[in-house]
């Protein structure tokens, strides 16, 4: 093993500022990474490897110049490589131009080695397609490393590369984040580049990363949005890496043991939700037991109207780009059911499920009126288990239930479209990270990365290796 896994993305990059290391011996090692971990755990579903060597033998600028990155294989267009979205129906799609993201990245220094494994069109909380077959978690590769950016995820916590892209429509950076202990930030809306469509607006691009810094650093590299974008914010007065630079002050923060829909968290999640409000209070936060009252059976609702009907609206995007309909054995069960229930939504129903929205962001915006910070599990259990969501077992109405019962807390915030993040600050007895999560409000990024470099000082992570990595970095272990 090389050392080079123990570094995060802002070190590796100020090694090669240094000329201490070259790109290349950066780039080769973590190829050499992934070649070794990845089998156990089918992170990178598509190798780029020629592309990464040409482009670390010429990367000479940018603030992460020479690093190597993933990209997930869904929301982040690569010209001339395979963007598949997991799904058999687009396996064989080529785009030819880099997306808006991906240019940035590019700008910035990066260095791509791969696309990495999600759900057939980022669709569900686990990271289990047909196409690739499952991601599993390096903490216990029985579990899944959640999802939609779940083989991103696997492979920052493995250490195959200090970060990877991701990507949020109702907890898909937090919710692996959660599984894999890592850091995951969701952006505000209109903080990121995305499509110029409205029919997107719950998603946002960021990434999952081991340290604080490298996220808001990122953040800067990334953010802002295309003229014409239907959601934009403006630029922060000063950048988000001197904000996580900043002590965060006395912050007022609300914490609840109940979740947005009504599901209960398990055990571990409220013991580590118990831990961070200790931890809060040891660091001189004010901890407030309070919540928005959010209605969660027409929560539920009016959140499955709008992803359905995106899903449907998304699916015919691609068709009509590539020029015909998928075919009955082109997309999983569970994909078609979801597509189908957004065809057969009639306008009015959306237009009643997007009042309801319109609702909790009001509620919601009142409630942070009075808080600087909402603090609850991220999840509502622990990482489960490969084929905790069976499409070939289960109905779509139970898998949907057990969606909710995973990730109880997190689409809210993509609903009202505020910053949200998860913090790996909980292992439980058997050594699977909890998650908790903090939110914010609309355009305060700024607060949750102090908050959150805060807390990584006082509880630092990122020397916590799973298992099978430290197996390879000392072969005396188990």
């Amino acid at each position: 093993m090389d050392n080079f896994y123990r570094l995060d993305a802002t070190a590796q990059a100020e090694l090669v500022r240094e000329r201490q290391v070259k790109p290349g011996e950066l780039v080769e090692a973590a190829i050499a990474r992934i070649e070794r971990l990845n089998p156990a755990l089918n992170a990178v579903v598509t190798p780029m490897y020629e592309e990464a060597r040409h482009v670390a033998a010429t990367v000479t600028d940018g603030p992460f110049a020479g690093v190597p990155f993933l990209l997930k294989d869904l929301g982040a267009p690569y010209a001339g490589v395979r963007a598949s979205g997991g799904s058999r129906y687009t396996k064989d799609n080529v785009p030819a131009e880099d997306s808006e993201l991906v240019r940035r990245y590019k700008r910035a220094g990066l260095v791509t080695l791969g696309k990495t494994n999600t759900p057939e069109f980022g669709l569900l909380p686990v990271t289990e397609p047909r196409l690739f077959g499952p991601t599993r978690n390096p903490w216990d590769t029985s579990r899944t490393p959640g999802g939609s950016s779940g083989g991103s995820a696997a492979a920052v916590a493995a250490r195959m590369v200090p970060v990877a892209h991701g990507n949020d429509g109702g907890g898909s950076i937090r919710i692996p984040a959660a599984c894999c202990g890592l850091f995951g930030l969701k952006p505000s809306r209109g903080r990121m580049p995305g499509t110029h469509s409205l029919t997107t607006f719950l998603g946002v691009n960021h990434v999952l990363s081991v340290s604080v810094r490298d996220s808001a650093a990122l953040l800067d590299a990334t953010a802002g949005q295309l003229p014409g974008a239907p959601y934009i914010l403006p630029p922060p007065s000063t950048s988000f890496l001197a904000e996580s630079r900043r002590e965060p002050g006395r912050l007022r923060i609300a914490f609840s043991t109940r979740s947005v829909t009504g599901d209960s968290f398990g055990a571990d999640c409220i013991a580590a939700l118990h831990d961070a409000i200790a931890l809060c209070e040891s660091l001189g936060h004010e901890l407030v037991e309070a919540a928005p009252q959010i209605d969660g059976e027409r929560f539920i609702k009016a959140f499955d109207c709008v992803w359905f009907a995106q899903h449907a609206a998304g699916i015919d995007r691609g068709a009509e780009a590539m020029g015909r309909a998928p075919k009955d054995d082109e997309l999983e069960p569970l994909t078609w059911a979801a597509y189908e229930a957004g065809k057969q939504l009639s306008a009015v129903q959306y237009l009643a499920a997007m009042d309801a929205f319109a609702s909790f962001t009001a509620t919601a915006a009142a409630f942070f009126a009075g808080y600087d910070v909402y603090l609850t599990p991220t999840l509502g259990m622990p990482p489960p288990e490969i084929g905790f969501m069976d499409a070939s077992q289960e109905s779509v109405e139970r898998l949907n239930r057990k969606a909710y019962e995973l990730v109880p807390v997190t689409p809210l915030f993509n609903l009202t479209g505020q910053p949200a993040m998860s913090v790996p600050l909980y292992w439980n007895t058997e050594g699977l990270p909890i998650g908790t999560h903090f939110a914010a409000r609309p355009g305060e990024e700024g607060t949750l990365l102090r908050l959150a470099a805060q807390l990584e000082q006082a509880r630092p992570w990122a020397d916590r290796l799973p298992p099978m990595l430290l197996s390879l970095v000392d072969p005396t272990l188990p």
